[in-house]
């Protein structure tokens, strides 16, 4: 679930962050078509009559309980959470009508969900005719309301199902550059940025709205935080989407996410196990090799793991990664020793492990039969973005037929998810929750807690007279948000000939530093600073509204910067404020 470096502009921002998070970019592309699927006639509306009430009861012991009703089909389905084309789950247009056909021989994201007996479905940003988002980056996931209404027509299927167990419905939102749902909904900063404020509190109120929100939107699983500590270089495959490069650190703001989030209502997913920070290999391309001792290794990766699993963290995600300090040439997911030896065993987790998504390069080294039952036996519960749903579920039964696969390790796994969605199960928020003014002004302390002066004034404005602001190519609705932000605070803006203040981003590189500048404002990682000449060098780590709103108050004067950054920039300081 890396990004690779390149320059991105805000039109492909949306549908890099697909790779970015995981959900691989290398889905199947149909035919185009135009017809409407009809909705399946064995999967008739839900009643008017209003939700069920919850379900009571101890979650592991109706758990037990499903699992004993169910057919072998039945939990090979459990162990599944692909992704399905359409904004709807019961109508879809006829490209993604085309897609589902493809990947799972359906029309309708709900038929999936029927024919397969999913555990679970991840919301992903490409559509069926355009795998690379290129033109349509949401999909599944366009504004709350359309969300909600998504998750509601795939969980009324799911009640349909054997035992009646709710689906676990999950998406990548990390935020900063990975972020599914980005419009309507409360934006939080970055990992880095939560880094660099260094006020694990902040953290956890902030991803506390975050959980609140995806709740609302019916989304129960949320694969974040990102618990990967960045090597001594830093890692422009992970990059702003760690908290740093301090085990120790990171460790009390992964502690703090998982309770902000867990607490709002949904449940947190650390990854990439054991640690994507020390390589800058792209895991959907390749197999990465992480080059640590084992005493390198428990220093640096291991601490902010243990703290998410000591806070409580439902699922922890592998990382297809080759980590040599506890498994040489074996991608983590489908090492034993990783998976059940150091993750059961050494951390004690207890929850939900899932793989990686199988359709990235490492896992498609074997059929997907083959790397479902590999992936399992390593000691994963569920499998990620199988590349071929129907031939994942049938390798998975004949491992049961075939011996290869031993029935009471799927039964183990079943187990783990049930319990899982049945400890899920809560009260819905309105959707009113999301944006709300109280979630707003919790991110927004954390977003001003992370702004960070690396070269420059430490107090007063830092800009004087008109000021005109500038980006790196197709960053436009960052300008205009910071020309804003600026207004709001008092700071007179014109087109050009200004004093500039030019704003660079994810991808960027030197040749989109401007000479001009007077200030250079970061919204990524601060590296690329550390070749920039304005006189002021600032950092936010974020391009959010509310990160621009900070960073305007800093710039206005109003506001100083506490921010320190999480990873060295050059020979610069990593807070010209602050030590």
């Amino acid at each position: 679930m890396a990004p690779v470096n390149r320059a991105l502009s805000v039109a492909v921002a949306v549908p890099l962050a697909l790779i970015l998070a995981g959900c691989g970019s290398d889905a199947p592309t149909p035919p185009p078509a135009s017809a409407v699927a009809a909705p399946s006639p064995s999967l008739p509306a839900p009643s008017a009559a209003g939700v069920a009430p919850i379900p009571t009861g101890d979650p592991a012991t109706r758990a037990r309980e499903t699992v004993r009703t169910l057919s072998d089909a039945g939990l090979a389905g459990q162990v599944l959470m692909p992704y399905a084309y359409g904004d709807n789950a019961d109508r879809v247009d006829g490209a993604a009508a085309a897609g589902n056909q493809k990947l799972a021989g359906v029309n309708t994201p709900a038929e999936m969900v029927a024919k397969f007996g999913l555990g679970g479905v991840i919301l992903v940003g490409f559509t069926a005719g355009d795998p690379t988002g290129a033109t349509n980056p949401a999909t599944n996931v366009d504004n709350p309301q359309q969300v909600r209404a998504l998750t509601d027509g795939l969980q009324a299927a799911a009640r349909r199902l054997p035992g009646g167990a709710p689906l676990l419905i999950g998406t990548d939102q990390e935020f900063g550059v990975v972020t599914r749902v980005r419009t309507g909904a409360t934006q939080l900063p970055s990992a880095m940025a939560f880094g660099a404020a260094g006020r694990p509190p902040l953290t956890q109120a902030a991803w506390h709205a975050a959980g609140q929100e995806l709740a609302a939107m019916g989304i129960n699983l949320d694969f974040a935080p990102v618990a990967d500590t960045l090597g001594a270089q830093g890692s422009s495959v992970i990059g702003s989407r760690s908290y740093g490069a301090d085990p120790a650190a990171n460790a009390a703001q992964v502690r703090a996410a998982v309770r902000g989030i867990q607490g709002g209502g949904v449940s947190a997913a650390l990854k990439h196990f054991p640690g994507h920070g020390h390589t800058t290999g792209d895991s959907h391309d390749d197999l990465p090799i992480v080059r640590q001792s084992p005493a390198q290794w428990e220093r640096e990766d291991r601490p902010p793991f243990a703290a998410g699993i000591d806070a409580g963290v439902a699922v922890v995600m592998s990382g297809h990664l080759d980590v040599e300090a506890l498994d040489k040439g074996v991608a983590a997911t489908f090492s034993h020793k990783i998976m059940t030896d150091v993750l059961r065993g050494r951390l004690k987790f207890t929850g939900v492990a899932v793989t990686d998504a199988m359709n990235m390069a490492p896992a498609m080294k074997w059929p997907a039969g083959e790397a479902a039952v590999r992936a399992l036996n390593a000691g994963n519960d569920m499998l990620l973005m199988p590349p071929d749903i129907t031939a994942a579920r049938d390798g998975i039964l004949a491992g049961l037929q075939n011996g290869s696969l031993k029935r009471e390790r799927l039964v183990e796994a079943v187990t783990r998810i049930l319990t899982l969605k049945f400890r899920s199960e809560r009260p819905q928020p309105d959707l009113s929750v999301l944006e709300s003014p109280e979630h707003r002004k919790a991110v927004l302390a954390a977003d001003a807690a992370a702004v960070t002066v690396l070269k420059g004034r430490c107090s007063g404005p830092l800009v004087t007279g008109p000021v005109t602001v500038t980006a790196s190519g197709g960053r436009e609705t960052a300008r205009t948000g910071l020309v804003e932000a600026l207004q709001q605070a008092g700071v007179p803006v014109q087109a050009a000939g200004g004093t500039v203040v030019h704003l660079i981003g994810y991808g960027d590189h030197t040749t989109d530093l401007s000479p001009d500048a007077a200030v250079t404002v970061s919204m990524d990682t601060p590296a690329l600073l550390a070749a920039a000449k304005s006189p002021t060098l600032v950092a936010t780590y974020s391009s959010s509204r509310l990160s621009l709103d900070a960073l305007a108050a800093v710039l206005a004067g109003k506001a100083k910067a506490p921010g320190r950054s999480p990873v060295q920039a050059g020979k610069l300081p990593r807070s010209a404020c602050r030590k």
